[in-house]
């Protein structure tokens, strides 16, 4: 039944191929699709061929939906660090993430010359408790190696029901020593958006990352501001160091909130139709044009870039920290149904309002601040980026490597004296020395 599907399959394309060849105008257009169907039809009919011996001849007789699965896997991989398809499992974890609860850890993880590499670990969430940071190599996972998994394999044995232990092994960038750490799973609910007065006069904004809660929560943090200090409030800071991007429709609401017109971003897909322009509406600006600080650092990606670079481009914010993680591509997630999963795919490159592509070669600070970082952590201090990703999609331009990710925790001593993972404290920084040293001169500065 499965090969009569496949011969079914095959014969649509052959007629498609057909089709194309009949006679038509002559066209370079059309010998040119003529050509493109038939060498399809050919890989197509080689796949059907391998497909067919595996399943008569593997020394045991393999599951024929796995190895469907493995070949879309295997296809989408071949693409770009950022396609892939999620079973029915993973498209319902990717749903629930975007409403901000999971059940996991809170770790935000890549692929780098076949390893596992954290990007960063989402604020206030059992990784950010252990004192995992960005840059950090989990070598084991329940002391089995994660040596030729992919990121989607690998978060699937980190996540788990909340309360059950997980045992990670954990070695720092360039460096052999490793460090093996107990956590428990909880149910993670990420809180998009925090907020206090710095000084008494300069609201700070952290956001973690961008989920449906994104927008309402920086609405609440600003009227919060302008009910504690109305007209005395300086201005804002707006963190998003770390912060490893999210939906795209609440980055360019984000922005939204700081520009009274102009646009926002830009995304070109492959034909000419796929261009689409995203504009600041009128009226959405809640800031009331008080100076912006934003912070970026290795960890901010992707939607996170969006903002930063509008804001930029705009000469709405002065840009504070080091130089972002380089994600200028769009995915598109296609449903196939809930039982069958979804496929995530690259579709378009985005472009800042300037005309900027940022992939492979991220945001460049206006002011360059980098962090003091422990002598026994810099070897890890610096992110993967876009750039290192095997399979990127290239860049317009030259490439830039990782940069400095690293955010101080509150009790990161007590790790650095024991090795271990008992301490543990929530990622936010309220008094950084990029907050303190550098924001309040300049907003201090923008308002005279």
């Amino acid at each position: 039944m499965l090969r009569k599907s496949f011969l079914i399959f095959l014969g649509a394309v052959a007629g498609a191929a057909v089709t194309l060849v009949t006679p038509q105008p002559r066209t370079v257009v059309e010998a040119s699709s003529a050509k493109a169907a038939a060498e399809a039809l050919q890989h197509l009919s080689l796949f059907s061929h391998v497909f067919e011996r595996v399943r008569s001849d593997y020394v045991e007789k393999p599951d024929d939906a796995k190895l469907i699965e493995a070949a879309i896997k295997g296809m989408l991989a071949g693409l770009d660090p950022h396609s892939r398809y999620l079973d029915a499992r993973a498209f319902r974890d990717a749903q629930v993430d975007t409403l901000g609860k999971f059940d996991g850890l809170g770790l935000e993880i890549s692929s780098e010359n076949g390893r596992i590499k954290v990007i960063s670990a989402i604020d206030e969430t059992p990784a950010a408790q252990a004192g995992i940071i960005g840059g950090e190599i989990i070598a084991r996972i329940d002391d089995e190696p994660v040596d030729g998994l992919n990121p989607n394999e690998v978060a699937e044995k980190l996540r788990g029901p909340a309360n059950t232990r997980v045992k990670l092994t954990i070695r720092r960038q360039h460096d052999d020593k490793t460090i093996e750490m107990v956590i428990t799973r909880a149910v993670v609910r990420v809180i998009s958006v925090r907020w206090h007065l710095e000084d008494e006069d300069v609201g700070y904004v952290r956001i973690s990352q961008f989920n449906e809660q994104t927008t309402s929560g920086l609405q609440k943090a600003i009227n919060d501001f302008k009910a504690k200090k109305g007209d005395k409030l300086k201005g804002f800071i707006l963190d998003l160091r770390n912060n490893p991007g999210g939906l795209i429709d609440q980055a360019i609401t984000v922005a939204n909130a700081f520009l009274k017109q102009g646009e926002i971003l830009s995304t070109r897909g492959r034909g000419a139709d796929g261009t689409q322009i995203f504009r600041a509406r009128a009226g959405k600006d809640i800031s009331d044009g008080k100076p912006v600080i934003a912070l970026i650092n290795g960890g901010s990606a992707s939607a996170s870039e969006i903002v930063a670079g509008a804001l930029q481009d705009h000469k709405r914010a002065t840009i504070v920290g080091t130089r972002s993680f380089g994600k200028g591509s769009v995915q598109t997630l296609i449903p196939f149904g809930r039982e069958r999963g979804a496929l995530s795919l690259t579709t378009a490159r985005y472009f800042t309002p300037s005309g900027r592509s940022i992939q492979a070669k991220g945001i460049s600070p206006d002011i360059v601040v980098q962090q003091d970082v422990p002598e026994e952590l810099r070897s890890g201090a610096d992110a993967t980026s876009e750039a290192g990703l095997r399979g990127h999609l290239l860049a317009e331009g030259q490439e830039q490597t990782g940069s400095q990710s690293y955010v101080p925790t509150v009790k990161l001593a007590s790790r650095l004296s024991r090795g271990d993972a008992s301490y543990g404290s929530p990622a936010i920084v309220r008094a950084s020395p990029v907050s303190s040293k550098i924001c309040m001169p300049v907003l201090a500065r923008s308002t005279t």
